[in-house]
């Protein structure tokens, strides 16, 4: 088997203190693949994704790119992030320009890129997320779903080949997470690897391919999306409990025919009425016997 793209092996990392926020960390991101890394608050997530792109050095054990070690030196650090991008929780930590054209134009600036290739790519990233009306705005002006956006452009304008977000739909509502994720998997879809930590276990199972169940500062087990969210032993030891369309999709025998299992909320809608639109079903006696009470 080749090896991951990006993986961490036998972290270690204590906060001031002697407070511990990983532990013999093994965790593996596969390209092209969307991995979710799913835990509850404060089990550590964010602390591994400021690990994966260099932010922090573990104390003990290292992150391979492509199979080898990673360095910590300044230029190693800079090829490193500009094929690793991060892009934090709370945007204001990511934007400090004074408008949204000038600030996703920054990364590529600072590589030493020629002008008219940024602004190519700051053309190309705007499109892609849906935020080009947006371009000349201040950034202090933005929504917080705006900011999201262009602090994850801001990102891609330095063309990772791994996306890492932390959290990233936390703060929006349903139609700002619903333009998000549209966006996120547009950039799938054109090869960008993808990894996001939540503690939302149906956005976990709607949208990932692989999920890394995360708890005290481990990675607990890590494999395909449905498999991890029925491992119920891990899930309760996790302080998580299985996505509720899992479970309406596994009553309804979704899956067992060899087929997918339904991961949409409109899938398992769509099944759910396939089952009642079939066969009716012998009325249990125990029901019939009420009924003929009340005649």
């Amino acid at each position: 088997m080749s090896a991951p793209l990006l993986a961490a092996r036998g972290l270690d990392y204590r906060y001031p203190g002697g407070i511990v926020a990983l532990r013999a960390l093994d965790l593996s991101v596969e390209r092209g693949r969307k991995l979710v890394i799913l835990g509850a608050n404060g089990s550590g997530k964010t602390t591994l994704l400021l690990h994966l792109n260099g932010t922090f050095r573990p104390a003990r054990g290292a992150i391979w790119l492509d199979g080898q070690p990673v360095a910590y030196d300044r230029r190693s650090l800079v090829r490193w992030r500009c094929r690793v991008g991060l892009v934090l929780q709370e945007p204001d930590d990511q934007l400090f320009a004074a408008t949204v054209e000038q600030d996703v134009s920054f990364g590529p600036l600072n590589l030493g890129l020629p002008e008219p290739v940024v602004r190519e790519r700051v053309i190309e990233v705007l499109e892609a997320l849906q935020i080009t009306p947006l371009a000349r705005r201040a950034t202090h002006t933005l929504s917080f779903g705006q900011k999201k956006r262009v602090a994850i452009a801001g990102v891609l304008a330095m063309r990772p080949e791994i996306l890492v977000l932390d959290e990233p739909t936390a703060g929006l509502d349903a139609r700002g997470v619903t333009r998000l994720l549209d966006a996120l998997q547009k950039l799938h879809e054109a090869g960008t690897t993808l990894v996001f930590s939540t503690h939302d276990v149906e956005l976990a199972y709607a949208w990932a391919d692989d999920i890394a169940l995360f708890h005290e500062g481990a990675v607990r087990v890590q494999g395909e999306a449905a498999a991890v969210l029925r491992d119920r032993e891990a899930m309760e030891q996790s302080r998580l409990r299985p996505p509720l369309l899992l479970e309406v999709a596994d009553l309804l025998g979704a899956g067992q025919s060899g087929a997918p299992t339904p991961r949409s909320r409109e899938s398992v809608v769509a099944l759910l009425r396939r089952r009642l639109a079939g066969p009716a079903s012998p009325v249990p006696a125990a029901v019939t016997v009420e009924h003929s009470r009340h005649r």
